[in-house]
C-alpha cells in the first residue's frame, strides 16, 4: 500500500493471543512513523493484510511514548486489546534485552505495556484501563439476546453492560457447548447492536474453579461478525467477576472459526477499585513491506 508521500509502509502480521504456540487472532502491525495515510486509507489495511484489525505504531521521540491507533475496515475503534499485544509483540522483537516495558498512548490515555520475550514468542501484558458495568436495560437485552439465539433456559446469571473504551454486552450462558452451538442471525446482531449503541456481543460460559471458560465476541456493528480474540472484552470479564472469587481467568476463543486463541487476566485489588493485566502469547508471522 503506496502512503500519502509516494513511500511503501512497513507491516508486520502478527498472530496475537496463541494457544499452546498455535493459532492466534491474525493483526496488521504498521510502522506509521510519519502518518501519512488517511483514516479511509487506514480503514483499507486490514482487508489488504488478511486480518480483521490493523493496529498503527507511531513512536514518539521527545517524550518515548508509543502512539496507537486501531482500525477495522468500518472505522477506528478507541481500544483493542489484541491489537496492544500484537503492537507489543512487534516493539519487543526490536527491544534488545529478554524483557521490555514500553509506555504506550491510545484515545488520550497512557498506559504500560509489558513483555517477556523467549525464542521467536512473546508474551505480552497491559492495563486497559477502568472498566464500567452495569445493567442492561430490557430492551437492550431483548433486542441482542433474540439476534443470538440465547434462550432463557440457556442464560447464565450477571448478563452485564461493560465500558471499556466502548460498550459491549457481557451474556453468560450455562455451558461451554452452548457457546459454541451459537449461530446468531449477523443482520439482526448488527441492528440491534446498532439500535442499542453496542459494540458487540461476548458470550462466554460460567468459568471453572480455576477461572477457565470459552467465549465468543460478535461485533458485526464494527463489521467483524466474529473475533478469533478480544482481550479487552475478556478484561471485562474479569472486573465483573473480580469480587466473585476469580482472580485470574484463561479464556479460551477462536475454536469455532477454527483459529484456537487463549486470553489471560490478573486481578489486583486496589483501594481505587479492579486493576486488570491482561494479554497474550504472540508471534511475529511475516515482516514486509505494502
Amino acid at each position: 500500500m503506496a502512503t500519502g508521500r509516494g513511500g511503501r509502509l512497513p507491516i508486520s502480521i502478527v498472530h496475537a493471543c496463541l494457544r499452546d504456540g498455535r493459532g492466534g487472532s491474525p493483526t496488521a502491525v504498521v510502522d506509521d512513523a510519519e502518518g501519512a495515510l488517511s483514516d479511509a486509507e487506514r480503514c483499507r489495511v486490514p482487508a489488504r493484510c488478511g486480518t480483521s484489525h490493523a493496529v498503527f505504531v507511531t513512536p514518539s521521540a521527545p517524550d518515548d511514548v508509543v502512539r496507537l491507533r486501531f482500525f477495522t475496515a468500518e472505522a477506528e475503534l478507541p481500544a483493542c486489546g489484541h491489537g496492544t499485544v500484537a503492537a507489543l509483540a512487534v516493539l519487543a522483537a526490536r527491544h534488545a534485552g529478554a524483557e521490555g516495558e514500553f509506555r504506550l498512548r491510545a484515545s488520550g490515555r497512557a498506559f504500560t505495556g509489558r513483555t517477556l520475550r523467549r525464542g521467536d514468542r512473546v508474551q505480552a501484558a497491559f492495563d486497559p484501563g477502568p472498566v464500567i458495568l452495569r445493567e442492561p436495560t430490557p430492551a437492550e437485552f431483548g433486542l441482542v439476546s433474540a439476534a443470538l439465539g440465547v434462550t432463557p433456559d440457556l442464560l447464565g446469571p450477571g448478563v452485564r453492560v461493560a465500558s471499556l473504551g466502548r460498550p459491549r454486552l457481557l451474556v453468560p450462558v450455562a455451558t461451554a457447548e452452548a457457546v459454541a452451538a451459537l449461530a446468531p442471525d449477523q443482520d439482526r446482531l448488527r441492528a440491534a447492536c446498532e439500535q442499542a449503541g453496542l459494540l458487540g456481543c461476548y458470550v462466554h460460559s460460567m468459568p471453572t474453579g480455576g477461572g477457565r471458560l470459552v467465549a465468543r465476541m460478535f461485533a458485526p456493528a464494527i463489521g467483524v461478525p466474529e473475533d478469533i480474540a478480544n482481550a479487552n472484552s475478556t478484561a471485562c470479564l474479569a472486573a465483573h467477576l473480580a469480587d466473585r472469587g476469580f482472580p485470574e481467568l484463561r479464556v479460551d476463543m477462536g475454536d469455532a472459526l477454527g483459529v484456537p486463541a487463549t486470553i489471560t487476566t490478573a486481578t489486583q485489588r486496589t483501594a481505587s477499585g479492579p486493576r486488570i493485566l491482561v494479554g497474550g502469547a504472540a508471534t511475529i508471522g511475516h515482516t514486509g513491506v505494502q
